[in-house]
């Protein structure tokens, strides 16, 4: 299935763009969803290893199903002070 996922912050920058298209299996988690981006765009693999992906609008863990009509978003860590 083809999917589209949005990025933010960091995650936007290192891709240098604001989405991501993406073709997953059917069958696809969260999980799978990281290796694709990887695969896809190497630059986010040390991001990705701390960001949170939304499905949704909720936060998802690693074996959450996407579906495609879902709503994806890789939600970088936030600092600040």
């Amino acid at each position: 299935m083809k999917i589209r996922v949005q990025l933010f912050a960091g995650a936007k920058q290192l891709a240098g763009r604001d989405h991501v298209e993406l073709t997953v299996p059917e069958t696809a988690r969260v999980s799978d969803l990281r290796q694709a981006l990887v695969q896809t765009v190497p630059g986010l693999e040390p991001l990705l290893q701390r960001a949170r992906i939304a499905i949704d609008l909720e936060f998802a863990d690693d074996a959450a199903p996407i579906r495609p009509t879902s709503e994806i978003a890789v939600i970088p860590p936030v600092s600040g002070g």
